[in-house]
């Protein structure tokens, strides 16, 4: 009985296809690293010359708006007229104020 090769060329495609994906997976690691090394050496040299002042934050606002303190007076004249519970007024003051 002859030696017969059986699927050569799925055998190809199976190898192939695998050394792709291996190929690939090593570029996007180099990648990787290379960009974790240039991350690295600008964080070097903002240490080694001193960093660049950043900008403030801005300010945070002086307080709540007039609207929503005209909410939270409904708010409050619902709760005092009985159609609030205490628990559905503090959830709704929450919900503007926060």
């Amino acid at each position: 009985m002859p030696l017969v090769r059986r699927r050569p060329l799925l055998r190809a495609a199976a190898v192939g296809g695998g050394a792709y994906v291996a190929g690939k997976r090593r570029a996007q690691s180099q990648e990787r690293e290379y960009e974790q090394e240039d991350r690295l050496q600008q964080l070097e040299q903002q240490q080694a010359y001193g960093a660049p002042p950043q900008a403030a934050a801005p300010p945070a606002p002086a307080g709540p708006s007039p609207e929503t303190i005209e909410q939270l007076r409904q708010l409050g004249q619902l709760r005092d007229q009985g159609v609030l519970t205490e628990e559905e007024f503090a959830a709704q003051k929450q919900r503007l104020l926060g």
